[in-house]
């Protein structure tokens, strides 16, 4: 059986459908599945088993035997939140617990890391192990991630394969449930829908127009596709960075959510507030040598491909991957 943590969530319920696709039934959900929003993710996925995720590691104590790999997702996202401890709890400590199962039973495992362990990418956006310890991050989300990639690297013992995925800005179907923390594509449709323009934030630097700061935005049927691979492959254990390697601006973001639409851009740049202004990125971009350099050859959807899709076959109808 194969384990995804996570799996009422966004990208975890992307993957779920992936490897239903592919054949696998034999599936244990592990997640807080509290949320009726949440689990309209997983209404139509096939599975063996839900499991909450408080129960997960006394449930694997008894199971490890048929566990083959497992794909750990879940995590707390919200870059908004502040509370360290809550991220200790579900971002470091669970992952630990995850890990030194993996490592006990001897159990592959891919686990979810973040592209905001960067910070400001004063370092670049290079996935070198070597960097881990000197990266800055911004919020406590992105330090939980970075703690547990930093311990990670210091273990002796480990699974007998493992992959660490910084996943850039991921946009795609279900991140329904997701509030202010969905993709800008999700909240650009939706403005559009409501007011016939999108708002974004003004640039405060000199050397970035307004609506010209970058980030990685990826989709996220290519990082479905990229974790698959990698349960495939499972062969050379490491960090890697997961975004298309190509940066977008928002305007261009912006400008392909009209197109999809068939509609005329229409758009209004507001300050970016104060108590996020020193902590804003304004360029993201993954360094993609690594993932490449192991064998991943597929192309990525470019940014109007995936928007174009992710509008017209999901956001309009409400339909779930």
């Amino acid at each position: 059986m194969i384990i995804v943590t996570g799996a009422a969530g966004f990208i975890g319920s992307c993957l779920v459908n992936k490897l239903n696709n592919k054949g696998y039934k034999d599936i244990v959900l592990v997640d807080d599945f509290s949320s009726a929003e949440k689990n309209k993710n997983i209404e139509h996925k096939v599975f063996t088993e839900k499991v909450d995720r408080e129960n997960f590691f006394h449930w694997m104590d008894k199971n490890h035997k048929n566990i083959e790999f497992i794909f750990h997702i879940g995590a707390r996202t919200d870059t908004t939140e502040f509370n360290v401890e809550v991220f200790n709890k579900l971002n470091l400590n669970y992952s630990k617990s995850v890990w030194s199962a993996c490592t006990r039973y001897n159990i592959p495992l891919v686990y979810a890391s973040s592209a905001a362990t960067y910070g400001l990418g004063e370092l670049g956006y290079i996935d070198d192990h070597s960097i881990i310890k000197d990266l800055k991050p911004l919020n406590p989300y992105g330090e939980s991630k970075n703690e547990f990639d930093k311990w990670v690297l210091k273990q002796k013992q480990h699974p007998p394969y493992w992959t660490g995925l910084k996943f850039f800005n991921v946009y795609g179907p279900n991140e329904y449930h997701k509030d202010r923390m969905a993709s800008v594509i999700f909240h650009a449709y939706h403005q559009i829908k409501q007011t016939g323009m999108v708002k974004l934030f003004r640039s405060h630097k000199p050397d970035f127009e307004d609506g010209k700061q970058l980030r990685d935005f990826i989709y996220v049927k290519d990082v479905v596709n990229v974790i698959y691979f990698l349960m495939k492959k499972q062969k050379n254990s490491g960090i890697y960075n997961l975004g298309t390697g190509k940066a977008r601006t928002f305007s261009d973001l912006v400008n392909a959510t009209f197109k999809s639409l068939d509609l005329q851009p229409s758009i209004e740049f507001i300050d970016t507030p104060i108590d996020i202004r020193d902590k804003y990125q304004y360029f993201t971009e993954a360094k993609m040598d690594k993932l490449r350099g192991i064998g991943y050859d597929d192309e990525f959807y470019s940014l109007e491909q995936g928007i174009e899709e992710y509008v017209q076959e999901f956001l309009v109808s409400g339909r779930y991957f």
